[in-house]
């Protein structure tokens, strides 16, 4: 093993009857046991992100609620032109958001006058609708028998924790229609990485996100959020099969040139990313604000599985970032 994080290997509760986080909740898993049965208002962050890259355009599918507030998108890139076309609406108090307690089961939803996103999941799979004036898609994400993803519960304190699962190198068909020219989405290159979060978190906080996929390999890392907590959100995914890398990994990139070269590197890791296209999001509100810088592009380099043996990153398509928030 590559960790020293616990596995937990049976259904658990996030919190403890008071709210607080349960202690044998900490620990990271291979499928979905949590239940996050969270409560208390006003820190409280639930969510469903869906990235999709497919030859043509890569997808950006988001619903949330932040207690305050629904936070919604959706958003594609056009590969060949670096067209942009986003949809992105707030809506008060979180009103029409539907967000289930378990990753992979039941429906979560978001409805706004511009907007609205449908996911519906089961044991199969999960099939995403999303509709805004000027894109819609129906895309099915099928959960092929055995495939494995990460997840995390990372501890601030009793009272602020997150739980993530982070679930790459999906296989994913369908269609999108982009100003009313459809697109088909086919499973033999076209990959959906999931982001579902649940949790209550500290008013400002900045962390890494970096996925990548392709046909029977995946890489999951990330940063800054869960220094000093003893969990990382570090993964490389073969064959289906997930081996947990615990080690922090020192990241390398410039905040003036954001499309240079990451590097991400530790004795598990040796990973390159390029980007192609950058990303940029920014929210300013008195008290809240929000500046994310994705990147999208392909990886190089290598990984280490549990066994010892290095698999390389070459080819694989995803994205890095760095999000800084005050919410």
């Amino acid at each position: 093993m590559t960790t020293h994080e616990r596995e937990i290997t049976a259904p658990v509760d996030l919190c403890l009857p008071d709210g607080r986080l349960n202690p044998d909740a900490v620990g990271w898993t291979r499928t979905p046991l949590h239940r996050a049965n969270l409560s208390g208002w006003g820190r409280t962050k639930r969510w469903e992100y869906w990235g999709v890259v497919t030859p043509s355009h890569v997808i950006g599918v988001v619903a949330s609620s932040i207690d305050y507030a629904g936070v919604h998108g959706l958003y594609v890139l056009d590969r060949a032109t670096g067209e942009e076309t986003a949809t992105d609406v707030v809506v008060p108090l979180a009103r029409g958001v539907v967000m289930p307690e378990t990753s992979g089961a039941g429906r979560a939803e978001a409805r706004a006058k511009k907007l609205a996103i449908l996911i519906d999941q089961d044991p199969a799979g999960t099939r995403i609708r999303a509709a805004s004036h000027d894109v819609s898609l129906d895309l099915t994400i099928p959960l092929p028998p055995g495939h494995e993803s990460l997840g995390v519960v990372v501890p601030w304190s009793d009272r602020l924790f997150q739980y993530t699962v982070k679930d790459v190198a999906r296989p994913v068909s369908g269609s999108l229609t982009v100003h009313g020219t459809r697109h088909e989405v086919s499973a033999e290159d076209s990959f959906a990485v999931l982001d579902h979060g649940r949790g209550r978190w500290p008013y400002a906080m900045t962390w890494n996100w970096a996925a990548g996929s392709a046909h029977g390999r995946g890489i999951q890392l990330g940063d800054k959020w869960t220094d000093g907590t003893g969990s990382t959100e570090n993964a490389l995914l073969v064959d289906g099969r997930l081996h947990k890398i615990g080690q922090k990994l020192d990241w390398q990139y410039d905040r003036d040139d954001w499309l240079a070269p990451w590097r991400i590197s530790g004795d598990e890791v040796e990973a390159v990313f390029t980007p192609f296209h950058e990303k940029v999001a920014r929210t300013e509100m008195l008290v809240v604000g929000t500046e994310t810088h994705q990147c999208f592009g392909t990886w190089s380099g290598r990984a280490r599985t549990d066994e010892g043996t290095w698999v390389d990153l070459d080819g694989l398509v995803g994205w890095a970032e760095e999000a800084q928030q005050r919410w």
